[in-house]
C-alpha cells in the first residue's frame, strides 16, 4: 500500500493510494484524527510525553481527549515541526532522564503514526514525505534518519507546493503558482506540468530509501513531469497568527497567555474564515472571572497590519516573480494559483492573493489534502525534475569587515544533475603551509535578512532579521571534515595550488575533486562533500 504523509505544524494529513478505484484518500485513523465529522479527516500535529525514558507518548487526538493540550506541563508540545533543525534559542525540557529535543519530539510523533499505517490491511510498502521548500539541509537531513528505522519498504520526499499542484490534478503544459500557507510556514512555488513521451524513467523525486523493487516497473503509462520554475518562503504561519491574537486579548481584555487561551484563538480564528465575527466564552478558574472573547474580521485584519503581516506576503512573492521573470515568465502566464493550508482560508489572505491575479484564477477548494494527495502522484508514475532551493558556499576572510563571509558557488536554481562542474582555485595563505581547509555552508535566501527561532516563556516564535546578513547553515565545520588537500611539498604564499570542481549529482550530492596544481596529482575524486536541499 501507497501512503502519503503531509506532516504539518498544526495539523496532518494522511493519504493512501486506492488500487481498487485508481484513486487516493485521506484516511482517518482511531484516536489520532479529530473525530467531529471534519472532511478531510486532520491529525492534530500534538505530543505529550508520559515517560520519555522508554518512548512512552500520546499523539493527535489522542493528547486533547485528555485535555493534556490545555496545560502548560513541560510534557506537552505543539508547533514542534518549526523547531526541528533550527538554532532555538532557549531550554528544552528534561524529562525522565532524557533531554528531549524537537527532533525527537517529531520522531516520536511520524513513528506513532506510522505506526497505525502498519496495521491496516494491504500494509505499507510505500511511503511519500513532504516537506516544506524553504526546509534546510538540517530539516531533510532528519527526516532521512527518522526514515531509515521505519518498517518501509521506499520513502521517498518531495516538496509540498509541487505535491499540491499534482494534488489539484490541472491540465498538462499550464503554469501553475502554489500558495501553501499552513500554521508553520508560507511556501510559493511556480510549477509547470507537462507530460513526458518517455514511458520508462528513474525513480522520481528524492529517494531516501529503496527496497529490490520499483513501483514504476513494467509500466506502459505516460509519465508525468513537474517542473519547478521558481520558489519562494519563509517561516510564517497560523501559529503567529494564534499568538498575536492572545496578545490582543491579552492587552485589551487582560486575558492571562496559556495553552487554552492559544486554543480559543485558534478557534475564533478558525471562525473567521466562514463567517464575519466569532466569538469564545472563557473561565478562568483561579481568579473564578469569565471572559467573552469577541473578534470580526476588520479588526483581524488590523491585528495582521501591525504585525507587517501583508509585507511580508509581498515579500515572498516579489522575491518569486523575479525569480520567474528571469525565465522570461510574466505574471499574465500564470494560468492558476492553488491555496492550500489553512491559513489560505482566512479572507485576509485570498484578498491579498486577488490583488496580484484575477479571481477565476484562483482554486482553494481542497486546502487540506491536496499536498498529501498530491504527494501520491509519486508512486504512480510521476517524475519530478527539480532544482537546487539553496544557494552554497565558502566561507572566507572579508578583510574589509574584519569578519568571516560567504562567497555563493552554486546558486539557489541550479538544476540538478550538472552537467558542467563550478571550479575554484585556491592558492596557500602562510608559508610552509601543510593544508589547506574549507568550510562550506548552505546559504539562506538573500533577501536583507533571516530568520530567528527563538522561545518566548513556552511559545516557538519565529522572526525576520533585516540586518543584511545571509542566514547560513555549515555543512562540513567539524574536526576532521574542514581540510581538503594535504600539501606534499608545503605551500607558500603568492601562487595558485590547488583546483577544486564541485558538481551536484542527481541524487542531490554535492561531490569534490581536488586537484594539486604543482604535482599535478588528484587528492580527492569526486569526494562526496553533503547532500544539498
Amino acid at each position: 500500500m501507497a501512503i502519503a504523509i503531509d506532516f504539518g505544524t498544526s495539523n496532518t494529513v494522511i493519504a493512501r493510494w486506492n488500487p481498487v478505484n485508481q484513486q487516493a484518500e485521506t484516511l482517518n485513523l482511531s484516536g489520532l484524527s479529530i473525530q467531529q465529522n471534519l472532511n478531510p479527516p486532520l491529525i492534530p500535529s500534538l505530543v505529550y510525553v508520559e515517560n520519555a525514558a522508554e518512548d512512552q507518548v500520546l499523539v493527535g487526538q489522542q493528547v486533547r481527549d485528555r485535555g493534556l493540550d490545555l496545560s502548560s506541563e513541560s510534557r506537552f508540545f505543539r508547533s514542534f515541526k518549526r523547531g526541528i533543525g533550527a538554532n532555538i534559542q532557549g531550554f528544552l525540557p528534561e524529562l525522565d532522564g532524557k533531554i528531549v529535543t524537537f527532533e525527537q519530539v517529531g520522531q516520536w510523533f511520524l513513528s506513532r503514526s506510522i505506526e497505525e499505517l502498519v496495521t491496516l490491511e494491504g500494509g505499507l510498502d510505500s511511503l511519500v514525505l513532504t516537506v516544506p521548500v524553504d526546509s534546510f539541509e538540517a530539516y531533510r537531513h532528519w527526516l532521512g534518519q527518522v526514515c531509515q528505522a521505519l518498517p518501509v519498504e521506499q520513502v521517498r520526499m518531495l516538496d509540498e507546493p509541487t505535491a499540491a499542484a499534482l494534488g489539484y490534478g490541472l491540465a498538462d503544459q499550464e503554469i501553475l503558482l502554489v500558495v501553501d500557507f499552513g500554521g508553520g510556514t508560507l511556501d510559493l512555488s511556480l510549477v509547470r506540468l507537462a507530460q513526458s513521451s518517455q514511458a520508462a524513467q528513474k525513480p522520481l523525486g528524492f529517494l531516501l530509501k529503496w527496497g529490490n523493487k520499483s513501483l514504476a516497473e513494467d509500466s506502459k503509462q505516460k509519465v508525468k513531469t513537474a517542473r519547478v520554475l521558481a520558489k519562494a518562503g519563509q517561516n510564517l504561519g497560523g501559529t503567529d497568527i494564534d499568538n498575536w491574537l492572545v496578545d490582543y486579548f491579552a492587552k485589551t481584555q487582560g486575558l492571562a497567555v496559556s495553552a487554552l487561551t492559544t486554543r480559543l484563538a485558534e478557534k475564533i480564528k478558525i471562525q473567521l474564515s466562514s463567517q464575519q465575527q466569532a466569538s469564545e466564552v472563557y473561565f478562568d478558574d483561579e481568579n473564578f472571572d469569565s471572559y467573552e472573547l469577541e473578534l470580526n474580521r476588520d479588526t483581524l485584519e488590523n491585528i495582521l497590519k501591525e504585525h507587517s503581516f501583508f509585507e511580508s506576503l509581498d515579500e515572498s512573492m516579489t522575491q518569486l516573480l523575479q525569480q520567474a521573470r528571469r525565465q522570461g515568465i510574466e505574471i499574465t502566464d500564470i494560468n492558476g494559483v492553488l491555496l492550500v493550508g489553512g491559513t489560505s482560508q482566512l479572507p485576509a489572505v485570498q484578498t491579498w492573493v486577488k490583488q496580484y491575479f484575477d479571481r477565476d484564477k484562483i482554486r482553494c477548494e481542497r486546502p487540506f489534502e491536496a499536498i498529501a494527495q498530491g504527494a501520491l502522484q509519486l508512486t504512480q508514475n510521476t517524475e519530478i525534475k527539480d532544482f537546487l532551493y539553496h544557494s552554497y558556499g565558502i566561507r572566507y576572510w572579508n578583510r574589509r569587515q574584519n569578519q568571516h563571509s560567504w562567497h555563493s558557488i552554486i546558486r539557489e536554481g541550479q538544476a540538478y544533475p550538472m552537467t558542467q562542474p563550478v571550479e575554484l582555485v585556491l592558492g596557500a595563505s602562510l608559508e610552509n603551509q601543510p593544508s589547506i581547509e574549507l568550510i562550506m555552508g548552505e546559504l539562506g535566501t538573500d533577501t536583507g535578512g533571516g530568520t530567528e527561532v527563538y522561545f518566548d516563556g513556552d511559545r516557538l516564535i519565529t522572526r525576520r532579521l533585516d540586518n543584511g546578513q545571509t542566514s547560513v547553515k555549515p555543512l562540513n565545520d567539524r574536526d576532521g571534515a574542514r581540510t581538503i588537500a594535504q600539501l606534499t611539498p608545503p605551500g607558500f604564499p603568492g601562487s595558485d595550488r590547488i583546483k577544486i570542481l564541485f558538481l551536484v549529482d542527481e541524487q542531490r550530492f554535492l561531490r569534490m575533486t581536488v586537484e594539486d596544481l604543482l604535482t599535478n596529482q588528484t587528492i580527492l575524486e569526486n569526494q562526496l562533500v553533503a547532500q544539498l536541499s
